[in-house]
């Protein structure tokens, strides 16, 4: 597709915020409308921030409007969505996800291999270059847009014609069918899991674990003091994990703002438990269902759908390979591996969203099933540490194993 002209317009960022709780709102509403949607767990702001960006596309390629946005609210609200994951997280139940996790990674590692090796092997049998096999691979789908930019840029710079067009094409249909996905294939395990126990206990499908509990108790008299409380955490959350990631970076170690401020979330979590101040848990989960919501809108609505025309023709039947092979991965390998329960199914609904889009895209898989089912504190420690951790360690180290291979053997 191509622009008819040059105009541009820029949301700045408070545009932006009023736009993307707009298009929430729409998502919301559509959903309630479509039976489908709801009961595969479709989040909200999957639907309306695609209409959004499939809007944007239309704009641009008939009108020639572009429209770009201001995106440091986006970035703000992730930080304050695990700033949230950690004030809900306890040691106990860290250390009882620690083998989960270790066991993930193992998972991963085997995935991303395969990924890589379907990428490779269709370029093959195709007549196209392995390289571009490997952008379809985990370059693009468990690396996303970053990586799919700073490989698809060494690509080019080896030869390979347009390999950044094709990889952030590939990466935003993985985003895409990621935020999709993860939602009916937790449906298929549910059901599984009420058939295998249907004679035994109706209720293992779904723990309400501590919510139920929680309804019950009388809210404090004081709201306005709970609601400053938790802002003031949430704040010091961000702004203390920003102050660790600074240290960290100045002595040469690379982690992500999210992942400092989860954990500092963490260890003020379990000083609060250990001085005997009780936390509103229900009044932080609300915060990061919000945050979470309007973040995962943001970020679908600034898609910028007219980049996959320039790689359509390739990545229709490799799409469609992936997403097959992540599906059955899901439901096979990764549920078996977790344990086959209702932590596992949450899990799986995450690994779906990251292998094929990003870790927002999983988390906001997993929050669509427990909305529904009740919460897995297990999943949304893993997941976001797989995530932030170790996935792009693995694939890198994939990555270049593959480049090592396709230069040994087919150059």
């Amino acid at each position: 597709m191509v622009a008819l002209s040059n105009t541009v317009y820029t949301a700045n960022a408070i545009d932006m915020l009023s736009i993307s709780i707009s298009v929430l709102f729409l998502g919301m509403f559509i959903n309630r409308k479509v039976q489908f949607l709801r009961d595969n767990y479709i989040p909200p702001a999957v639907t309306g921030g695609l209409l959004f960006s499939i809007l944007a596309m239309f704009l641009y390629s008939r009108l020639g409007i572009e429209i770009n946005f201001d995106l440091r609210f986006r970035d703000l609200l992730l930080l304050v969505f695990f700033s949230t994951v950690g004030l809900s997280a306890r040691i106990r139940t860290l250390l009882a996800g620690g083998k989960a996790l270790a066991s993930l990674i193992v998972v991963a590692a085997v995935f991303l291999f395969v990924q890589d090796v379907t990428g490779i092997g269709l370029a093959l049998l195709t007549g196209q270059h392995p390289g571009y096999g490997l952008m379809g691979g985990s370059v693009s789908f468990a690396g996303g847009h970053g990586t799919a930019i700073a490989w698809g840029m060494e690509a080019e710079a080896a030869g390979l014609t347009d390999a950044s067009a094709v990889g952030i094409a590939f990466a935003t249909f993985g985003l895409i069918c990621g935020g999709l996905l993860g939602g009916p294939i937790a449906r298929q395990l549910m059901k599984r899991i009420d058939r295998e126990h249907s004679s035994e206990d109706k209720t293992v499908a779904g723990p309400k674990l501590e919510t139920d509990a929680a309804r019950d108790v009388a809210s404090p008299s004081d709201w306005l003091f709970e609601v400053l409380k938790a802002l003031l955490l949430l704040a010091l959350c961000v702004s203390l994990g920003d102050a660790v990631n600074r240290f960290l970076f100045a002595e040469g170690v690379l982690l992500p703002g999210f992942l400092t401020s989860m954990f500092v979330a963490i260890a003020i979590a379990n000083l609060f438990d250990l001085m005997g101040i009780p936390l509103d848990k229900e009044l932080i989960d609300r915060f990061g269902e919000v945050s979470l919501n309007i973040f995962l809108s943001m970020s679908l609505m600034s898609l910028q759908l007219w980049t996959l025309a320039s790689g359509a023709q390739l990545i229709v039947l490799l799409l469609f390979l992936q997403v097959l092979l992540i599906s059955y991965f899901a439901a096979i390998v990764v549920f078996r591996v977790m344990g086959q329960d209702y932590d596992a199914v949450v899990v799986s609904a995450g690994f779906v969203g990251l292998g094929l889009g990003a870790t927002p895209i999983a988390i906001a898989n997993m929050d669509a099933v427990t909305r529904r089912y009740g919460p897995s504190p297990k999943a949304f420690l893993v997941i976001p540490l797989l995530g932030a951790c170790f996935i792009d360690l693995l694939n890198a180290a994939t990555i270049k194993f593959f480049i090592a291979v396709i230069a040994r053997w087919f150059l």
